[in-house]
């Protein structure tokens, strides 16, 4: 049996690549349902990747029904409020990022399952090599299955990850503070007016501020910060948050304003650029669990990319998972490693003093 620990894009798209391929794998899910909680905001799914995987899934005309085709646009500005740079999209341009909802994409790849193929409420608290490259996997519910092939789509706390490295995720610098604005047409349409259809940049010293459309009417809003890891824990509600933005333009500061409390703390982790391990028997590792990155968009492509080129491999080895994962693992890791370069330059240039002026320059291809 091929096991895949996580139900997200990887995890679901590796099994729906691997059916379309007529080979049966069973995905692992921690949650309880999928309707358990929240899958969180907006993906692009990007025309060099993400979307290479939808169409191998074949999946690429419902994909392009739920998609945003105007999620692409986008607004730039400083802190002082003005605009730098703005790209709306034309009703005819290509679909090189269109935008989906993080719960339309997993319920396309989930409905495209075959039933039983994602077992729920299944946390995995250990794997035991049998030997062979099989696993026995121990989960909380008590209950343990066997695998021939082991995936760990788990993320960046993976349980999977430890039978082979010791590497864990570290604090990047980076600290986001989140909120949302629930049916902004409707409670705060000038604030949606002033996000677009798209997604909104204002970018200042050591600090940016991004706010994105959601297909359900959601604004979501966020403020990225470099700071030390822990000092916006006290970050509790509105004023709190619009602090952070002290001499910024009015207009920027009362979109985080707006947002409804509690509000969101995350730490942005990484994992070692580049990192590897020593292959062993019967697991890898794909998507965060392998290279975990700023939050720049790449993770749910690649990890959807990582996924199709996993069961291709496997579809054009058969019986011989170990030969596959070989194939896979330092193509998947040369991919990552460029991109998580890319991903902690970006990270850096929209942190530093200058930053509007960085990400204007790379916006306008110049970068």
């Amino acid at each position: 049996m091929i096991a895949v620990i996580g139900a997200g894009p990887g995890g679901l798209t590796l099994a729906r690549v691997l059916h379309v391929h007529g080979i049966e794998a069973v995905v692992f899910e921690r949650d309880a349902s999928r309707a358990a909680r929240p899958q969180g905001g907006m993906l692009d799914i990007r025309a060099d990747s993400g979307q290479i995987a939808i169409r191998e899934a074949g999946l690429e005309a419902p994909f392009r029904a739920a998609a945003r085709p105007e999620g692409q646009d986008m607004v730039l500005l400083d802190h002082t409020g003005t605009v730098l740079l703005r790209e709306d999209t034309p009703d005819d341009a290509p679909l090189l990022m269109p935008e989906i909802d993080r719960t339309d994409l997993r319920g396309l790849l989930l409905d495209s399952l075959p039933e039983g193929a994602v077992r729920w409420g299944k946390a995995l608290t250990a794997a035991e090599p049998l030997g062979g490259g099989g696993h026995l996997l121990r989960f909380a519910d008590g209950t343990t299955a066997e695998s021939d092939l082991l995936v760990g789509a788990d993320g960046a706390n993976s349980r999977v990850r430890p039978l082979l490295c010791g590497d864990r995720p570290a604090y990047s610098g980076l600290t986001h503070v989140e909120g949302a604005i629930r049916d902004a047409d409707r409670t705060r349409p000038e604030l949606a007016a002033q996000v677009g259809r798209g997604n909104y940049w204002a970018l200042g010293p050591g600090l940016h501020l991004a706010a994105q459309r959601n297909g359900d009417g959601t604004v979501r809003v966020g403020i990225g910060a470099r700071c030390p890891e822990g000092a916006l824990d006290g970050v509790d509600g509105p004023e709190a948050a619009a602090a952070l933005l002290d001499g910024w333009h009015p207009d920027i500061v009362r979109l985080i304003r707006a947002c409804e409390p509690p509000y969101a703390i995350r730490s942005v982790k990484v994992l070692p650029i580049g990192l590897t391990w020593t292959p062993q028997p019967g697991v890898t590792l794909l998507g965060d669990a392998a290279h975990l990155m700023p939050p720049t968009g790449f993770g749910a492509n690649l990890a959807m990319l990582d996924a199709a080129e996993l069961a291709l491999a496997i579809a054009a080895r058969p019986g011989d998972l170990g030969g596959a994962v070989a194939e896979f693992e330092p193509a998947m890791r040369d991919r990552a490693t460029a991109r998580a370069k890319l991903s902690t330059s970006l990270m850096e240039m929209m942190t530093a003093d200058d930053a509007a002026q960085n990400m204007l320059r790379f916006f306008s291809g110049r970068g």
